[in-house]
């Protein structure tokens, strides 16, 4: 990864655990999931600074959806000086039924 270099984590956060993936702004990058951990505020901290001292020199942008849970990962994530977005679930695209049939081979 270069110097100035964006690092997308996203968030699929719940009541008690939180699914984690990951992707490099450049051309051609894959994404990696790296499974599930648990919600607490602890292991949280501790994810944000694996990701920073695996990457120093990448900006980490979080982004997770909003839940009943509340924004209390953003609210962590920001004081930790990182970029948090919480997306209101009602804005993330969704396939239509016809695309979705296209995509599995149906017509």
């Amino acid at each position: 990864m270069s110097k100035h270099n964006i690092l997308f984590i996203g968030l699929d956060t719940h009541k008690e655990l939180a699914k984690v993936a990951y992707i490099e702004d450049q051309r051609g990058a894959k994404s990696t999931h790296l499974g599930r951990i648990s919600s607490a505020k602890v292991l949280m901290i501790k994810l944000a600074r694996q990701f920073q001292s695996k990457y120093p020199n990448a900006t980490l942008l979080f982004v997770y959806e909003a839940d009943p849970c509340g924004y209390w990962i953003g609210r962590l994530l920001t004081s930790l000086d990182h970029c948090c977005y919480v997306i209101a679930p009602s804005l993330i695209p969704k396939k239509l039924a016809k695309e979705r049939k296209q995509i599995n081979g149906m017509r």
